[in-house]
């Protein structure tokens, strides 16, 4: 999708809850708070609710009425708001403790060559947690895109994995108001040097 696409999106109605998804709480819920990359942050449920905690968040999204949508709420001047194509930002001009991605879907060239870089972003032992519907969703799950070739798998997000160590990459479940979903996560840490 393009920019202008989640724009109408967002101008249509709010797309996500106002706190955070409830493993990426449970995950990232004790760490001690440090500087944090929300890539794809779309309205910046994640970035409000980690910012609150304390962390210095980036939070990166195309959308601008997304973001503006996230500007709107208590709390926001804590965050550092910035409207890019996640796939063209340079990224943040420090090491960073966090990389968050939730729910940003790509095809696999694209979205192998952003993490990547993300995970490059990261400080030694700094955490990288993505979280996205898994292409078994298709079939054992409800909601989320339908296109086969932008779905998450522990297969897919192997060349990224191969980078960090990990914790857990495998097929999680979110139950939702329609059902069970079917998510992929990825939870790991920077090797250090």
């Amino acid at each position: 999708m393009r920019a202008e696409d989640w724009d109408a999106r967002y101008l249509a109605r709010r797309q996500w809850s106002d706190g955070p998804n409830a493993l990426v709480a449970e995950l990232v819920g004790d760490l001690p708070a440090g500087r944090a990359v929300d890539l794809a942050a779309g309205e910046g449920r994640h970035a409000l609710w980690l910012a609150a905690r304390g962390w210095d968040v980036t939070a990166v999204d195309f959308s601008a009425v997304g973001l503006e949508r996230g500007m709107a709420q208590a709390g926001a001047e804590r965050v550092h708001w910035v409207t890019a194509d996640v796939l063209a930002w340079p990224g943040p001009p420090s090491p960073v403790d966090l990389v968050l991605v939730a729910y940003l879907h790509l095809p696999t060239a694209e979205i192998t060559s952003l993490l990547t870089r993300a995970a490059g972003w990261l400080r030694p032992g700094g955490r990288f947690l993505l979280l996205g519907h898994d292409v078994e969703n298709l079939t054992r799950g409800v909601g989320g895109p339908q296109e086969p070739g932008i779905l998450h798998s522990a297969e897919r997000l192997a060349p990224v994995a191969a980078l960090l160590e990990v914790d857990r990459l495998a097929p999680v479940q979110r139950g939702t108001p329609e059902g069970i979903a079917v998510d992929t996560l990825l939870w790991g840490r920077r090797r250090s040097a």
